[in-house]
């Protein structure tokens, strides 16, 4: 991804800092869906990194269930970094925590890239990304960057968005003004394949689809607006669409009108893997898990 679009994603995630908990619900609750994915595994972490970290919330469930462990934000824009430590700071759980356990290491933040994470290698024992992974422009880079600094053996536990997320949207869009208005995301058979080439082992994939229903497309769109969301693609758009485009998209995605409702499909995809080398097959190949959800919420 160029520094052009990086800085557009930064600016726009900037801008939604401040009212983004108010529209993230969908964020939220794949960051309580990911953190119930960890009650299997046999770890304790002492140094772990939220990768993405936004405005915290998944931070706060990581201080949660692992309260001795220190952890370290990351994000591309500083607002949210902003809003992540006062979430820390006004905790009822961290105003204990600090009582009960002053020796354990507060909530640091750290502003910067997951291409190029300002980390030393080695330096976790656990990476956590919900929901962020989806913005990079290069998945194999950061891959190998997580895998850099975690310790042999370390975690890697992660949530994004797949191809089918938001295909009612992409549907409708398509062909009404020549513009992409959805975003591009991996396939989670890609993403299991980017894990193993950047020297992850054992890893485990997972599938769900999340449906939202709203009024109208209007109040979709102010959703994806508030959590900055936007379309960030060469050769999209410059400007507000067309009206005579824009009633055509509106045309188009009333068709999957359900009663009174408009659905807005996301699919969700969930991995974990570890830091060490892979026992593989005699002809040299590794086994990727995949695991399918059908269920619909």
């Amino acid at each position: 991804m160029d520094e052009g679009m990086k800085r557009a994603i930064r600016f726009s995630f900037q801008r939604a800092a401040d009212r983004y908990d108010e529209a993230a619900f969908l964020q939220q609750e794949v960051a309580r869906r990911l953190d119930d994915h960890l009650d299997g595994v046999r770890i304790s972490p002492q140094r772990i990194l939220d990768a993405g970290c936004g405005t915290g919330f998944g931070t706060s469930l990581l201080r949660t269930r692992y309260p001795r462990a220190d952890v370290v934000g990351l994000d591309l824009a500083e607002a949210m970094l902003h809003q992540a430590a006062a979430r820390q700071r006004g905790s009822v759980w961290e105003k204990l925590r600090a009582r009960l356990m002053p020796h354990v290491p507060h909530f640091s933040s750290l502003c910067g890239d997951m291409e190029q994470l300002p980390l030393a290698r080695a330096s976790f024992d656990m990476a956590w990304s919900s929901l962020a992974l989806q913005w990079v422009g290069d998945l194999s880079a950061s891959f190998k960057e997580m895998h850099r600094v975690l310790q042999p053996g370390g975690l890697f536990i992660f949530a994004s968005f797949g191809p089918d997320t938001l295909q009612e949207l992409r549907a409708a869009s398509a062909g009404v003004d020549g513009h992409q208005h959805v975003n591009r995301f991996i396939d989670m058979h890609d993403v299991g394949d980017a894990l193993v080439h950047a020297g992850f082992s054992n890893p485990v994939m997972e599938m769900e689809r999340i449906t939202l229903t709203y009024a109208d497309l209007p109040a979709l769109l102010r959703d994806l607006k508030a959590i900055g969301a936007h379309t960030v693609l060469e050769g999209r758009r410059e400007g507000l669409m067309g009206k005579a485009a824009w009633q055509k998209l509106l045309l188009n995605y009333e068709a999957f009108r359900r009663g009174d409702r408009l659905p807005a499909t996301y699919e969700v995809v969930y991995g974990h893997a570890w830091a060490e080398r892979a026992q593989k097959l005699e002809d040299g190949r590794q086994i990727i898990e995949f695991r399918r959800n059908s269920s619909m919420r």
